[in-house]
C-alpha cells in the first residue's frame, strides 16, 4: 500500500529532476491508492448526508407542529391556524420527514433484521413507522388521533444524534489521513554504480539502498548503513527529543531527518511497515465499537422487545378487557410502542462518543 499523500509531491522532487520526470513522478503518484482516503470520503459523506436530513427535517418539523391540533391547544391558539383541508398539509409534510429523515433507519432495519441482529436502527424504525402509518389512517378516515409532531421530533432529535456521532467519526478519519500524510512522495535510490535516481517510494523494495539528506523524510523502514545524525520520531513514537542513529540504527519511514547525510538499507515497505501498521490500527479502531455502543445495542434490542410487546398486550387488553372498539385500542398501543422509543439513548450515546473523543483526542491519542 502506498503511504504518500499527494499535499506533499513536489516537495520531495529531487531539485536535478527534469520537468518530464517531475511530471511523471507526480503522476504516478497522484494514481497510486491512499490509505484510509476512501474510508474518509465515505465518513465526510456520510456526515453531510445525515447534517441534509437533519436540516431538512427540522425545517418542515415547523409547520408540522404549527398544523398539529395538540400543539395548537397546548399553545392556546385554538382553531385559528385550521383550515380546510389542514390535516393534508399536515400530512404531506409529515410523509416527507418519514421517507427522506427517517430512510436511514428504515434502511437500517432491512439491514439489521437481515443479520438477525435488532438493535437502534430496528427500533427507531418500528417507532417512526408505528406513528407515522397510524396518522396516515387517522387522516384518512380512521377515528383516533394522529402523532405527526411526536414523528417529527423523534426524527430530529436521531438524525442529529448520528450526526453528533459521524462528526466524531470523522476527526478519528483525519487522524489517519495525517498518519498518511507523514511519507514523502519519492526516495533517492543509490544505484550499484553509485548514482541517485529519484523514484516513486512503492517502488523501493527490501534491500534496496536509498539517501536520506539533511531534512528530509524517511521513506521506508530500514537499518543505517553509512552516516550519522539525529532523527524526529515524535509524530510516530511520542518521542519528544531526536534520537541518534548511526551505522547499524534502524529508522522508521515517516521519521525527519536531521542535519547529517544517511544512506539507508531498506528492510520493510508497504504493509510491513511501521507506520502501515499503526494506519491498521487505526482503522481496526475506527470500525471497532466501545463497551457503551455495545450495551446501548443491547438496551435497544431489550426496549423493540418491551415496545413491541408492550404494544401487543395494550391492544389485547383494550380488545378483551374493555367495551371500546379497535380505532381506540390502537390509538393507546401505537402511543405505547411511541413513548417506549427512547429518544434520550439516541442522543446519549453518540455524544458519549463525541466527547470521549475529543478528550482523547486533546490527550494525545489517536
Amino acid at each position: 500500500m502506498a503511504l504518500e499523500h499527494g499535499h506533499e509531491h513536489e516537495h520531495h522532487i529531487h531539485h536535478g529532476a527534469s520537468h518530464d520526470e517531475k511530471q511523471k513522478t507526480k503522476t504516478s503518484v497522484k494514481k497510486s491508492p491512499q490509505p484510509g482516503h476512501a474510508h474518509h470520503d465515505h465518513h465526510a459523506h456520510m456526515v453531510e448526508d445525515f447534517k441534509r436530513r437533519f436540516w431538512v427535517s427540522l425545517i418542515l418539523t415547523i409547520p408540522i407542529l404549527l398544523l398539529s391540533e395538540q400543539i395548537q391547544d397546548f399553545m392556546g391558539l385554538g382553531d385559528r391556524l385550521r383550515f380546510t383541508g389542514h390535516h393534508y398539509v399536515l400530512w404531506f409534510f409529515s410523509t416527507i420527514v418519514f421517507f427522506y429523515g427517517g430512510y436511514p433507519f428504515l434502511k437500517g432495519i432491512f439491514e439489521e433484521l437481515r443479520k438477525l441482529k435488532p438493535g437502534m436502527m430496528t427500533l427507531i424504525a418500528v417507532a417512526i413507522s408505528t406513528a407515522y402509518f397510524y396518522s396516515s389512517a387517522v387522516v384518512f378516515g380512521l377515528p383516533g388521533m394522529g402523532f405527526f409532531w411526536e414523528l417529527a421530533t423523534l426524527m430530529d432529535i436521531m438524525l442529529l444524534g448520528h450526526w453528533i456521532e459521524m462528526k466524531s467519526v470523522m476527526g478519528a478519519s483525519r487522524a489517519l489521513e495525517e498518519l498518511a500524510r507523514l511519507m514523502p512522495a519519492t526516495a533517492h535510490k543509490l544505484g550499484k554504480d553509485g548514482g541517485i535516481q529519484d523514484v516513486a517510494i512503492e517502488e523501493l523494495v527490501s534491500g534496496d539502498r536509498i539517501l536520506i539528506k539533511p531534512g528530509e523524510k524517511v521513506p521506508a523502514d530500514g537499518v543505517v548503513m553509512e552516516g550519522l545524525s539525529a532523527v524526529d520520531e515524535s509524530m510516530l513514537t511520542g518521542e519528544s527529543k531526536p534520537v541518534s542513529k548511526r551505522n547499524g540504527s534502524k529508522v522508521i519511514g515517516g521519521a525527519v531527518n536531521g542535519e547529517g547525510s544517511l544512506t539507508v538499507e531498506v528492510k520493510k515497505t508497504g504493509k510491513e511497515s511501521y507506520l502501515n501498521q499503526v494506519i491498521e490500527l487505526v482503522r481496526q479502531a475506527q470500525e471497532s465499537k466501545s463497551r457503551t455502543q455495545d450495551l446501548a445495542n443491547r438496551a435497544a434490542v431489550i426496549l423493540t422487545i418491551v415496545a413491541i410487546g408492550g404494544g401487543a398486550l395494550t391492544l389485547t387488553a383494550w380488545l378483551m378487557f374493555s367495551n371500546q372498539d379497535l380505532a381506540f385500542a390502537l390509538e393507546r398501543t401505537v402511543t405505547v410502542m411511541v413513548i417506549a422509543c427512547p429518544h434520550a439513548l439516541g442522543l446519549a450515546v453518540p455524544l458519549v462518543v463525541a466527547v470521549s473523543t475529543a478528550i482523547a483526542a486533546t490527550n494525545g491519542l489517536l
